[in-house]
């Protein structure tokens, strides 16, 4: 069995999660899908699959293998249509990351909207609040909200976002309204610590930068909580502008210090085909940055 063969016969079984059902989708004797699989295991000198009496899962070596595998398959596939002429339209797996709160807000309509524009184009979608690697861990774009370092990815800014200190009405109308960074200090403050620095929040001002150190009595990891807990009054917090703005426009909650507001931060579409792009790549990259261009919560 060659390489390409075997890579098949090891998605059917990640996707059928055992070795019968994977037999059975590709008219082939369970052991001789055993046997393959197991030669490739041996091949790579990795363990992929975790085998029980029950069921089948993947190791994380597995994991990020059957990603690898995809793509290299999808493209073969590719690759074919174009020689016979049959290729009409992008089709084929791509996968997509971007941090949880951004892809609940931003990406999924637009996931959904790029599905009913290329319907052969099959989008996984990774969303997680760390940098995810794209060549170790086989993704195929990402959206980074950061500045960005350099390397062999290929980048297309589509925008930025801002840093927003908000608090609720209530909270402002009982404890007032900060005037300039050092007011914070009397103050309650909700630290979403991955925007901030060592406990730090810096603000720019008409002299320069400024830096405020964060005393939170509550410290969340996430943008969600510590939006919660402004939302009930608990005190000011800072984040981007994007994960604010339903409640900024709904007026649940406001801005305060918007003249100290430091640089905005940029948001990019990440790839890393620097060459020749494939088709499906290329159709969800350029239908991301024209939605992205034009989504109300990027500047």
């Amino acid at each position: 069995m060659d390489r390409l063969q075997t890579m098949s016969v090891f998605v059917a079984v990640a996707e059928e999660t055992g070795f019968a059902a994977a037999a059975r989708r590709l008219n082939m004797s369970p052991p001789s899908v055993t046997r393959a699989v197991s030669d490739l295991e041996s091949r790579l000198g990795a363990l992929l699959l975790h085998r029980t009496t029950r069921s089948v899962t993947l190791t994380e070596a597995g994991e990020r293998y059957l990603a690898d595998c995809r793509r290299i398959l999808a493209e073969i596939e590719e690759a074919d249509r174009h020689a016979t002429g049959a290729h009409t339209e992008p089709r084929g797996i791509v996968s997509v990351t971007g941090s949880v709160m951004f892809g609940r807000i931003v990406l999924t309509p637009i996931l959904i909207d790029l599905q009913e524009r290329y319907p052969e184009i099959e989008i996984a979608a990774l969303f997680l609040d760390r940098v995810v690697h794209l060549v170790d861990e086989g993704i195929d774009v990402a959206i980074r909200i950061a500045e960005l370092p350099d390397s062999s990815l290929t980048a297309i800014r589509v925008g930025s976002v801002r840093r927003v200190l908000c608090a609720a009405p209530a909270y402002l109308a009982q404890h007032g309204w900060p005037a300039k960074p050092a007011d914070l200090s009397s103050h309650k403050l909700i630290n979403f610590e991955h925007e901030a620095r060592q406990g730090e929040w810096t603000f720019q001002g008409e002299d320069g930068p400024e830096t405020v150190k964060v005393a939170s009595r509550l410290r969340f990891n996430v943008a969600d909580a510590a939006l919660s807990a402004t939302l009930a009054g608990q005190g000011i917090t800072r984040v981007l502008s994007y994960q604010a703005a339903p409640h900024l426009a709904s007026g649940a909650l406001e801005t305060v210090l918007d003249d100290y507001v430091p640089p905005e931060v940029p948001v990019h579409v990440v790839h890393k085909e620097p060459g020749e792009t494939s088709a499906r790549v290329r159709a969800v990259v350029d239908f991301m940055v024209e939605r992205l261009r034009a989504s109300p919560v990027l500047r």
